[in-house]
């Protein structure tokens, strides 16, 4: 089975077909934008530079209705972290790419004047003038991209924050109802599209490809729903949505509350949290919104919303656990209704939700404003918007507005913001966080519920290494990690429906080997970028104060961590 793989020259506007074929269109996403990365030497390049090549990459299944196997993968040399970076999101975008049999392209050097590249079902790919489409926020772009190019297309969209090169920026793909809110949002990946002068990519929808076994494929497809529709941690995310996880974090006291100096917004034996998936399914179903919600076309998991207010009106889509966390309870909201709001903004102006909350967060720290006063946040996300002084100096991110404010307690790691898990109490994903090369990035190896209470750094790495391996596989297959409670136990149904979809012969240790390659890959390209153990370092504040309620601090600092990884290789190296 073959797929085209494109290599669009943004200088010269020539486009150059690479054909792939079996195993290598299966070594998608996550592996192959690191080996790629790594093998054209960019560790040592300027990120900001036209040179840094932007990757685009779909899974093997794209393009079918697996459930949850159409993620993009971006990639390419971070400007927020100057690390290796791949930023996944949800969407139609890889469903569009697998309709015409496209596993992705290359975005290489930068163009002269603003662009629109046009991926059209016909095989060709046309460049467009961008100049209409500039300066305005995402829904009002995509309104006017399907004016001109039809619903029948997916986006990708920098925007207004990504066109002055704000580190906050992702980018934004269409959802299922068109909506350019599912974004691969972490890493400034808009930033290096904006610097391309990329403003939109459009990508014709289609059909189905084919596949090497057509029927074993759909047979699969229907027997890994099935596995979906009866496993328990799934149903949950029907129920609650990925806002369930603030209930949990909130009873442990590993949710971040006001800049991470408390692990809980209240004591639900005493008060009622309204910023969690059981208060807001009620008040969104009570109200005639959606409390579940599929990004991608025929997923099951179904862990999105539509978060309506009290007339039943859309307010956005969706509220997801961390965007309620750090741009929600870590600037002190209390209220979703506030929150949502604030999230609507984010996904108009395509910034990371993230990056954004725990820069807001930090400027409050910095007293510029106080924690909950929502007429602050809207005033810097319309600074940012507007792309002022402020607006700009606040958009380059956590790390560098609490460097210029001389805060202290500034949470990320390898300057990217630490994500909804306090790593005080919340330590193997804690650790996961510290030790990746993407990243204060939890997707990478998070294991929230571990009971880490009486156990050593060793048990602690090996937890966090195995459930990196785990994941790093997922993402180099399109596939959405919040079906990894069916997905981990599926791995000879998923190797085998790969085989049939490709004619492969791969057995069923491909899934562990390509997620052993693919953390190596991204560890040695940090290693030839200069990144030392010093950058596995949580903020010392972590260290220095103990988290109420549980009175917990951090344990482990970066240079026993390493002592910790590199024996777990050595033991594990076969």
């Amino acid at each position: 089975m073959r797929r085209k793989y494109l290599h669009i020259n943004l200088n010269t506007r020539k486009v150059e077909e690479e054909v792939f074929a079996g195993e290598q269109i299966a070594r998608a996403g996550r592996y192959f934008i690191a080996k790629t990365l790594l093998e054209s030497g960019i560790a040592k390049i300027d990120p900001m530079a036209p040179e840094n090549p932007l990757i685009f990459s779909a899974g093997p299944f794209a393009g079918s209705n697996w459930s949850n196997a159409n993620r993009t993968s971006v990639g390419c040399k971070s400007p927020l972290t100057g690390g290796v970076k791949e930023s996944n999101g949800g969407g139609t975008f890889s469903l569009a790419l697998g309709h015409l049999s496209i596993c992705g392209f290359t975005l290489h050097g930068a163009a002269e004047d603003w662009v629109i590249i046009h991926i059209k079902k016909d095989g060709t790919v046309e460049f467009d003038r961008a100049a209409a489409f500039m300066h305005k926020g995402n829904f009002e772009t995509a309104a006017l991209l399907h004016e001109k190019y039809g619903n029948k297309v997916s986006l990708g969209l920098c925007g207004p924050v990504g066109e002055y090169l704000g580190m906050l920026a992702g980018i934004a793909f269409s959802d299922t109802e068109r909506r350019p809110s599912r974004l691969s949002a972490r890493g400034a990946v808009g930033a290096v599209l904006g610097n391309k002068k990329v403003k939109a990519i459009v990508v014709d929808m289609d059909k189905m490809p084919a596949f090497h076994d057509r029927n074993k494929v759909i047979t699969a497809i229907r027997a890994y729903g099935n596995r979906l529709q009866h496993d328990a941690m799934i149903e949950n995310f029907r129920s609650n949505g990925t806002a369930g996880m603030a209930d949990f974090t909130n009873h442990i006291g590993g949710l971040p509350v006001n800049n991470f100096s408390k692990g809980r917004l209240v004591d639900t034996e005493q008060e009622l949290l309204k910023m969690g998936g059981a208060f807001i399914r009620e008040q969104n179903s009570t109200r005639g919104g959606e409390i579940t919600h599929a990004c991608m076309p025929g997923c099951l998991i179904q862990c999105s919303n539509v978060y309506a207010d009290e007339n039943g009106k859309e307010i956005t889509s969706p509220v997801e656990y961390e965007t309620l966390c750090l741009l929600g309870t870590n600037c002190g909201i209390s209220d979703p209704d506030d929150l949502a709001r604030l999230n609507n903004i984010a996904n108009d102006l395509g910034v990371d939700s993230i990056e954004t909350g725990a820069t807001i967060a930090v400027l409050m720290e910095a007293g510029l404003g106080t924690f909950g006063d929502i007429s602050f946040m809207h005033h810097v996300l319309d600074e940012i918007r507007r792309g002022t002084e402020n607006g700009r100096l606040w958009a380059r991110g956590t790390a560098y507005v609490g460097a210029h404010y001389q805060v202290q307690r500034v949470p990320v790691i390898k300057k990217q913001a630490i994500s909804a898990y306090d790593p005080r109490v919340i330590e193997v994903t804690g650790i996961s966080m510290q030790v990746t090369a993407q990243g204060a990035d939890h997707t990478t190896g998070n294991v929230p519920a571990y009971d880490c209470h009486g156990k050593g750094v060793d048990e602690l790495v090996d937890a966090s290494i195995k459930t990196q391996i785990a994941t790093a596989a997922v993402d180099s297959l399109g596939l959405c990690i919040f079906g990894r409670s069916v997905t981990n136990v599926s791995v000879d149904l998923i190797t085998n429906a790969i085989n049939d979809a490709l004619g492969t012969r791969l057995d069923s240790e491909f899934l562990n080997s390509l997620g052993r390659d693919t953390l190596l890959y991204e560890n040695r390209f940090n290693r030839e970028a200069g990144f030392s153990v010093a950058d596995d370092e949580l903020p010392e504040f972590f260290y220095e104060e103990p988290l109420q309620p549980t009175n917990k601090a951090a344990r482990f600092h970066g240079p026993e961590l390493k002592v910790a990884v590199d024996s777990w290789w050595e033991k594990n190296s076969n």
